[in-house]
């Protein structure tokens, strides 16, 4: 009985969560108009996970409460995608974006040992996602406008769909990803943290 009502929690939170996880992230954008220290490249690698990870569980018929997020964080990765094309006065190039995206999806499914074969990369597609957003922030020694809360909700998802995972499907191709995840996901947040700490003193020595 206790071990149903923590999965209920689990699955809710991280459920609602979601629903908000990049608003932080995309008001910050809309409110700067710029997109310094977002990295284009990662958002794009994590595009690509999501959509991956979201058909591998669909195709296996998976419990919709384990993954129901996902689409829903597609969603706010696409809106977050088309600001950041537009603030970089690209957003022609999201036609060509949408194409290779719904594209590749419909790929997935042709055959068994495609998706099998993608699932097995998601968890270095994921993983080199918040690697490229370390780079650019590293490159650029600056947060920018990378929103440290995003982050920090992003941490708490994956370590809830560790518990999830573990006692519904017991998946050990999704459990490593999500543990890997958790491990990236708190990096960039540190890093956020600090870069955001360095500049908030940096500005009050100026003052």
């Amino acid at each position: 009985m206790q071990s149903d009502t923590l999965l209920h929690i689990a699955n809710f939170s991280t459920l609602f969560l979601c629903m908000v996880l990049k608003f932080p992230q995309i008001f910050v954008l809309m409110r700067a108009k710029r997109s310094t220290g977002i990295s284009l490249n990662s958002l794009l690698l994590e595009l690509i996970g999501f959509i991956v990870f979201v058909t591998y569980q669909t195709y296996y018929n998976y419990p919709p409460p384990t993954y129901l997020e996902y689409p829903i964080l597609i969603a706010q990765d696409v809106i977050l995608l088309l600001l950041i094309l537009y603030y970089n006065g690209s957003l022609r190039q999201s036609l060509v974006y949408a194409l290779l995206l719904v594209g590749g999806w419909r790929l997935l499914t042709v055959e068994r040992w495609i998706i099998d074969l993608a699932m097995s990369l998601c968890t270095f597609i994921s993983a080199a996602s918040k690697l490229t957003q370390l780079q650019c922030m590293w490159s650029s020694k600056d947060a920018g406008q990378v929103s440290a809360l995003s982050w920090g909700m992003a941490t708490y998802t994956c370590m809830a769909r560790i518990y999830t995972t573990s006692v519904t499907t017991g998946d050990m191709q999704v459990l490593v990803r999500f543990v890997a995840m958790t491990l990236l996901n708190f990096w960039v947040l540190l890093t956020v943290i600090y870069y955001q700490r360095r500049r908030s003193s940096s500005s009050k020595k100026d003052d």
